[in-house]
Formats: C-alpha cells, structure tokens, sequence
C-alpha cells in the first residue's frame, strides 16, 4: 500500500526520532515472542511422535491412554513414565524401569523388539505459567540452569510468567486505550462542535462521573463476582475515558470557528463529515499527546489491582502478582528485580514510541 504524502512526511519524520523508531523495532519483537508464549513456555510438547504417527500436544488434548497409558485425562508428559511410552512406543516395561527403557531406546538396542521409537519436541522452557516444579531447594529458588529467573513462592517460573504477564499488560492496555479513546473522542468532539446546552449538560455530567471513586466500585464488584481479564478492561473503560474528553473538546471549540468549517457548513456538509474531515485531524496531536499516559495508566492500574489483591485471580500471569510476591519474599531479590525491570523496560519504550507518533503528527514538527 502506497503512502500519500502527509502519510510518508510523518513516517520520515517518525524514523529520524530514533529513540521512538528503535523502541518500537524492541517493542514489536517483545509483543510477537509474547503473543508465541503457548510455543515458547509451555509444558506440553511441541511435537509428539509415537508409533508413526505425530501429535501436537500444544495445539490439541490428547489422554494418556493415546499413548499406551491407563488413563483417560489429559497425558502428563513431564512424567518419565509417559515419556518412556513416547520414546519406546508403548512399552509395558515403561511402568517397572522408565529410565533404562529410555536408554536402551536412545542407544538402539530396542529396536531388536521392532518397536518404532518416538521423540518429544518440547518448547525452549519447559514450563507453562501455571506449571508448579518440583524443587530440591525451598520455593521461591534463586535463578538457574532450569529456571533463568528464578521461580516464586509456589514454585512456578519466573521468566515464563513474564512472558505471558508481558503479553496479559500490553492486550489489556491496549484494549482500554482503543476503547477509551473512542468513547472519549466521540464526547468530546460533540461537547466541543455543537456547544452550548450540549456542553453545558454534557460537562456537568461528566463531573459527576469522573467524582465517583473508581477503586471502590472495582472492589464491590470484585466482592459480588469472580474478577476476569474481560470484567476488568469493562470497569476499567468506564473510568478511563473521561481523560480524553477535556482535550478533544477545547480542539473542537477552537476549530469549528475556522473559516474551512464555516465553509462546510455553508455548503451543507453534514456535521459527522465536518467533524471526522476537518475538524479532528487538527485534534491528533492533542489526542496522541494523552495516549502515552492513558496506555502506561492502564498498565500501571493493572498492575495496583493485581498488587492489592482487586485484580485478576492470583493464579494469572499479572506483573503486578510478582511484584506482590516480591514484597512478601525479600529474601528473594530476583522477584523485585525481575519486576522492577519488566515494568521500566516495557513503559520506558512505550513513552518512547508515543512521543515519536506524537512528534510525527504535528506538522510544526521537522527533523533535519
């Protein structure tokens, strides 16, 4: 697709900002691994081969009786006997010596049995969000050969909990920002064009909603429901989008004066093709101007509710849960670390990436 003009003069200037353009370069190779967290930490295999034929444990339920077992709930492929099954090709001798079996089949020497050997593709760590291992030292452990990070208090991985946390942040950030940015645009461009009782009525109503103490509701709700990642980004939306309405509205006020307006409305352009046309591009700037804050408080909001225990379920992958861990569990440093440096890495790029939309979208703007 072809840029126009003003698309490809803010594009250069977006590029010549190279702290925004090398951010956003960091930050979409961050999003797309965390958007690959089920290929890339996981407990269940990539790939399965067993008597000839191949599964994806990653993709799709397959029981243990699939491959040789005795039951019928989901395979524990973690357990040397499943394993032993896999790799042999459903040996009975698995159940009695799991570990000489996958030896004898590693070596060769059951293929004199005619038993077509399997193998398992697991993911670079080993380990789902949720996965609790089973330690030799006590819970939280230090970093390791197994765990990079460290696991925490119930012994779940750290970096596999930050990949997923990483991807839950961004998603519901950006899923308030979008949302919140359109009811918010939307009120404030009728507030700012139409004016008058439209306004006055408007703003008075506004007042009172964005009085109402939003941390209390979001605990009452917590208190009557099961908090999930969807309830959440709803009550989050519904206190979020105020933050962009008084700036949208004075760039309305100011604007539909000017000559091109009042020309529009001469000719008889409808108000929603004066408003969307003419009238909101000169409010962008503005408008992008608050996303960053908008984009980093809802992380940040995330991250407190998670924190205070008002969030989502401790069992989520939430940033916020490690940094609650890591308050109780001082003795493990690499929580608070961990945390600390996800948190400034991912809203140190984000600020980045905005300043640089920002400074592409305002035409007084230039780079040499």
């Amino acid at each position: 697709m072809k840029l126009n003009k003003i698309d490809q003069r803010r594009w250069r200037n977006f590029k010549q900002n190279k702290r925004a353009f090398w951010s956003l370069i960091i930050f979409t190779i961050c999003f797309l691994i965390s958007l690959c967290a089920e290929f890339i930490a996981n407990d269940r295999p990539l790939l399965v081969k067993y008597q000839g034929a191949y599964y994806m444990p990653v993709l799709s339920f397959y029981s243990e009786e699939t491959f040789g077992g005795y039951l019928r709930t989901e395979a524990i492929y973690s357990d040397i006997e499943i394993e032993c099954l896999i790799i042999s090709g459903g040996l009975e001798e698995c159940w009695d010596a799991p570990e000489q079996i996958i030896t004898d089949s590693k070596d060769g020497i059951i293929d004199a049995k005619k038993i077509e050997r399997g193998f398992v593709i697991w993911p670079l760590i080993p380990y789902h969000f949720s996965t609790v291992d089973t330690l030799d030292v006590p819970a939280p452990s230090p970093p390791d050969n197994n765990h990079l990070l460290g696991t925490d208090d119930t012994a779940r991985d750290v970096l596999a909990r930050v990949i997923y946390g990483f991807r839950l942040s961004i998603l519901f950030a950006l899923f308030v920002s979008i949302f919140s940015s359109f009811i918010g645009i939307f009120m404030g461009a009728v507030q700012g064009y139409f004016g008058g009782r439209t306004d006055l009525l408007a703003q008075r109503l506004i007042e009172i909603w964005g009085a109402t103490p939003s941390l209390y509701v979001i605990i009452i709700v917590a208190a009557i429901y099961r908090m999930d990642f969807w309830l959440l980004v709803f009550l989050m939306i519904l206190f979020s989008w105020t933050a962009l309405v008084g700036v949208v509205r004075a760039e309305f006020l100011r604007a539909r004066n000017f000559e091109y307006v009042q020309a529009a409305k001469a000719l008889g352009v409808s108000p929603i093709k004066i408003m969307i046309r003419h009238v909101l591009p000169n409010a962008m700037v503005a408008t992008l101007t608050m996303l960053p804050f908008i984009v980093t408080g809802a992380i940040g909001s995330l991250a407190a509710l998670d924190f205070l225990g008002f969030g989502l379920p401790s069992s989520a992958p939430s940033l916020g849960e490690l940094t609650l861990q890591a308050k109780q569990n001082l003795q493990a440093p690499w929580l608070g670390l961990t945390a600390f440096s996800v948190f400034a890495l991912m809203l140190m790029m984000l600020v980045f990436i905005f300043e640089g939309v920002r400074d592409a979208f305002d035409p007084r703007k230039t780079y040499s």
